[in-house]
């Protein structure tokens, strides 16, 4: 039987976790034996078939940055989003494979064939962009079962390894997304309440706000800017990182500066990176509100604050919390390898659950008797146009069929009707939002429902949602009186149209080039 993994893809680290042979969770070293891997990705330019992936891409930017690639996750499921190297334009879905690759490959020479894997993704994230992560794991060779949320993840690494009970908040602020997860927790039992995040909220903006203080310093002092060439930016940038980091366990970082009007010795103190970072964090504390206002429940009721993602390590967010809801966040495992290790586990429950077989009896009985409840993170609906009843007139809008939180699995039927006689086709759209106006929803797919000729109007359709407990959503429309019926995976490309099953020829793609 092949080993059982989870990932997590991160905007800047990666980890992989091993289910050992007690169905206990493991992150597998990199072949430097570092358990996490940077997210950066480098095209050697002495060598065009080989990318380098980790320490070594990071170290190269301040060589090359034209030729280096960090961030990607903020970009999945863009369309526009393409980085031109050596005559192909890489997506971002692409880019991720790489960095899967380098770690699938790593790992793999410790333990064996790497196959089943579960890859987690911000609670947040829309359908584009969960179909962009899965890609990116099938181009190279992962049997990707599932994914999860990453804060769902979190909360089973942290119920299965410490004594975690009652309500309990997840606070992931991770190097660029941000999630916040309202869940009941009783032993194994983990039922998801609700979710919201913010895909531009990380770790990566505290660092530009040291960035943009740094510079501010250094153009008082000697009249000029700090950064000349992107060179200079990718040095300063991995500066900014370094002193965010310090100044969570110090109150000040004394460092040079080195310009082109010369150089200058400065100290940022901890409260000036407060000041400036006050805002971000108020983001978040937003985002715990809106979570706790839509679960109906009082900061008062909740019992635990679990922390995920390296930069909850932020004295301000502990600060924040702890005034919130009065006692201070729980932070008893490592945040960064948290999400790596709770994949692991929702892997080895989902193969449990969808192939028994496949899974050892030692693996087996560890994860057995975990229970988890999740939600749809978001709404999914459909655009029609009612007659408004005090105008007389069809008014286009939103309709919500499946509504966010529901626990999965899920499915809900609504009834829709033609609008003119002798209607040929309907344009079906199948929306992502709260709103009932469909300026403020996205429409994550649109295809052509044909239907019988030379019929009256108000012609009923019935339209069937269905959302499964792997985080993927199904689509039926069926005209009632013919009996015809339309489809829909919710298999989308990063342009919102749907994808056809190439994940062969994706994984051909990638096969010329070599990752070290």
């Amino acid at each position: 039987m092949s080993n059982i993994v989870g990932i997590d893809l991160g905007t800047t680290f990666t980890s992989l976790a091993m289910l050992n042979a007690i169905g206990k969770p493991e992150i597998v070293p990199n072949a430097d034996g570092d358990r996490l891997t940077p997210s950066a990705i480098y095209f050697d330019d002495d060598n065009p078939g080989v990318i380098r992936v980790g320490v070594e891409a990071l170290n190269s930017r301040h060589i090359n940055p034209a030729r280096s690639v960090r961030w990607v996750k903020r970009h999945m499921g863009d369309p526009d989003y393409r980085v031109p190297i050596d005559g192909k334009d890489w997506t971002a879905t692409e880019l991720s494979a790489l960095v899967l690759k380098k770690v699938r490959q790593d790992c793999a020479a410790q333990v064996g064939e790497i196959r089943d894997a579960v890859i987690s993704v911000p609670a947040h994230f829309d359908e584009i962009r969960r179909k962009a992560t899965m890609d990116a794991g099938t181009a190279v060779g992962f049997n990707v079962v599932g994914i999860v949320n990453e804060p769902v993840a979190a909360a089973l690494c942290y119920a299965t390894s410490r004594e975690v009970s009652g309500r309990v908040l997840v606070y992931d602020l991770g190097g660029g997304t941000f999630d916040v997860t309202l869940m009941d927790v009783k032993g194994l039992e983990m039922e998801i309440l609700c979710s919201q995040g913010d895909h531009a909220l990380g770790g990566i903006d505290f660092d530009k706000k040291v960035l943009e203080i740094l510079q501010a310093m250094y153009k008082d002092k000697l009249g000029t800017d700090l950064i000349g060439s992107e060179e200079d930016r990718a040095k300063y940038e991995d500066e900014a990182e370094d002193i965010k980091k310090t100044l969570s366990r110090r109150p000040a970082v004394k460092t040079m500066l080195y310009g082109p009007a010369g150089s200058m010795r400065v100290e940022l103190a901890r409260s000036m990176f407060e000041e400036a970072i006050t805002p971000l964090v108020t983001r978040a504390d937003m985002l715990v509100e809106v979570v706790l206002d839509e679960a109906g429940v009082q900061p008062s009721e909740v019992d635990t604050v679990l922390l995920v993602g390296g930069s909850s390590r932020i004295p301000l967010v502990r600060t924040h919390l702890e005034k919130i809801f009065g006692f201070p966040p729980e932070c008893s495992i490592n945040v960064d390898e948290c999400v790596a290790m709770g994949a692991a586990l929702h892997a080895g429950i989902t193969l449990l659950r969808q192939n028994p077989d496949a899974v050892d009896a030692g693996v087996r009985a560890g994860i057995q008797d975990i229970n988890l409840t999740d939600v749809c993170n978001h709404s999914y609906g459909t655009i029609c146009a009612p007659i408004d009843r005090e105008t007389g007139r069809r008014i286009v809008q939103n309709r919500i069929i499946l509504k966010k939180n529901t626990p999965l699995p899920c499915a809900a039927t609504q009834t829709f009707y033609t609008v003119s006689e002798g209607q040929k086709r309907v344009e079906v759209m199948i929306t992502q939002g709260e709103d009932t106006d469909p300026a403020y929803v996205n429409r994550i797919a649109t295809q052509r429902f044909e239907l019988p000729p030379d019929r009256a109007a108000e012609r009923p359709i019935q339209v069937t949602y269905s959302y499964d407990l792997n985080q993927r959503m199904h689509c039926k429309f069926e005209d009632v009186e013919s009996g015809r019926v339309l489809e829909v995976d919710l298999a989308l490309n990063e342009d919102g149209t749907p994808a056809a099953d190439d994940a062969a020829r994706k994984a051909a793609a990638l096969e010329p080039f070599k990752v070290e």
